[in-house]
């Protein structure tokens, strides 16, 4: 009786401790896997405002402890996956230390993102790479980002742009719609998202754009400081002044789609095309006092049209400020 007693406890613990493995297993694999998921961009070229889209090249890589393999992914603002390339670190995930997996992948594909231009051409803009699990919603897998402080090539640069910053988030990403199985329960997935902060250079703005229209302006202005008996060449001045500005805000235009509002170029050219028809007013109505008034002493006159053209310059550039920073 004692031996049988001897020999059974070992075995009843042995037993025990099985099941409790097991039943610890069952719930690691039942439960939410954690997958830490790190980006380097490689390039990012063909950035297209008027098709709201960009290309990009870049490798991404996950780390994982489980049995659910997190390649399996789907890019939420992919356009044309035809042109898509993939090209995968190892067939099989690898093994590092302290029960780690590993794998990852080169992407190079297009992809798409909606430009808010109404603050052109100072506008800032976050583009965005979206990925999510095709297999597992998020109470299987969740993407977090990982460690690495390095998210693309220190020489990287974006022709016409600056690149502010680069980051990753993670959120939950839940579908309103059971895509049409009647017995299907919404789901929710991990999102995974690579953001790059950019914006257009000041110089743009200042030298490109503004810079020939100042020009313009005070061209136009100029026909203030003409003697009012001179009706011909005062006219001339902001006539001129109007074409040229037609001229220059179609040469923007252009490259930009077309959107159903207006940007910020448009109501610095609503601005100007404003102070330019005051501008003719004013010549106008001095050229009428002009003709109907023979002998008349017109120095006031022009005294008071070089104190309007100060007026009209200084009221254009506070309007243009309030229109920037406001």
């Amino acid at each position: 009786m004692f031996k049988r007693n001897f020999w059974m406890k070992p075995v009843f613990i042995l037993v025990l401790s099985a099941q409790l493995s097991g039943l610890c297993a069952q719930e690691a694999a039942t439960g939410q896997q954690q997958v830490f998921t790190g980006v380097y961009l490689m390039n990012l070229y063909d950035l297209n405002v008027n098709e709201y889209s960009f290309y990009a090249d870049f490798y991404i890589w996950f780390r994982w402890k489980g049995d659910r393999d997190p390649s399996g992914i789907e890019f939420v603002n992919s356009v044309e996956k035809w042109g898509f390339t993939t090209e995968m670190f190892s067939e099989e995930p690898k093994e590092l230390a302290g029960g780690w997996m590993y794998n990852g992948m080169r992407i190079e594909g297009r992809f798409y993102y909606p430009f808010a231009l109404n603050r052109f051409p100072l506008d800032k803009h976050e583009l965005v790479i979206q990925l999510e699990n095709t297999d597992y919603p998020i109470d299987s897998l969740i993407y977090l980002p990982d460690t690495s402080r390095f998210l693309m090539r220190e020489d990287f640069v974006i022709p016409g742009w600056e690149v502010e910053k680069a980051e990753t988030a993670s959120h939950t990403n839940a579908y309103s719609t059971d895509f049409g199985e009647p017995t299907g329960a919404r789901s929710a997935y991990s999102n995974f998202t690579f953001l790059i902060h950019l914006k257009r250079p000041l110089s743009y703005f200042a030298l490109k754009l503004m810079l020939p229209l100042l020009v313009v302006i005070l061209a136009s202005l100029g026909a203030l400081f003409i003697y009012p008996s001179y009706i011909d060449a005062r006219i001339s001045l902001p006539i001129g002044g109007l074409l040229s500005c037609v001229f220059l805000q179609q040469s923007y235009s252009s490259a930009l789609p077309d959107v159903g509002y207006m940007v910020l170029m448009d109501q610095i050219y609503l601005l100007s095309y404003l102070l330019i028809a005051a501008v003719i007013l004013n010549v106008m109505l001095s050229g009428n006092k002009a003709a109907t008034k023979d002998g008349m002493n017109f120095k006031g006159l022009y005294n008071n049209n070089k104190r309007l053209a100060i007026y009209l310059f200084t009221g254009y550039f506070l309007g243009i400020a309030l229109l920037i920073f406001l």
